[in-house]
């Protein structure tokens, strides 16, 4: 785990856990890899609920409720199945935020239409969900490096954005 993954996970931890809330991860072609990083903090039990790898699209339509609609229709590498996997995260694991991947991260898997480095991640609350699509083939390993820190990147501005204007907004 590098460096850069460690810092934004403590930062994360420290968000988390000072606000008395839980999260989990749904994660596809990363594999637990965003779990992995979010316990790496000692304390994580506190505040850091599981997760549910959904590798296939049977148990991301079993377990997390991802519409099987969706995935047929524009497959499981779509905005709309990553929002979907925090939902059923949440509900599933009981959490109030949670973060997600999907995506083909080679070296095979990819289409003309979505290539393979092209993963999509989702966090946030029920309501309020945020995504950000990658598309950079840099093999398999650092694709599955880079998505692990940007989900964590993502989550983590999310919380500065929510949690410190919460704050602000209580002050007032």
């Amino acid at each position: 785990m590098d460096f850069e993954n460690k810092i934004l996970s403590k930062e994360i931890s420290q968000f988390i856990w000072e606000k008395g809330k839980t999260l989990g991860t749904a994660e596809s072609c990363t594999g637990g890899r965003i779990a992995e990083a979010i316990i790496l903090m000692p304390g994580a039990s506190n505040y850091f609920k599981g997760s549910i790898v959904s590798y296939t699209n049977e148990i991301k339509e079993k377990i997390l409720g991802v519409s099987h609609d969706v995935i047929e229709e524009k497959t499981a590498v779509c905005e709309e199945v990553a929002i979907e996997m925090v939902k059923g995260a949440i509900k599933a694991l009981d959490v109030d935020y949670a973060i997600s991947a999907t995506g083909f991260a080679g070296p095979g898997g990819g289409t003309r239409e979505i290539p393979v480095g092209t993963i999509w991640i989702a966090c946030g609350s029920t309501d309020d969900i945020v995504t950000l699509k990658i598309e950079e083939d840099k093999g398999r390993d650092l694709n599955l490096a880079h998505a692990t820190t940007k989900a964590l990147h993502l989550f983590f501005d999310y919380l500065k954005e929510r949690l410190v204007d919460d704050e602000a907004e209580k002050s007032v």
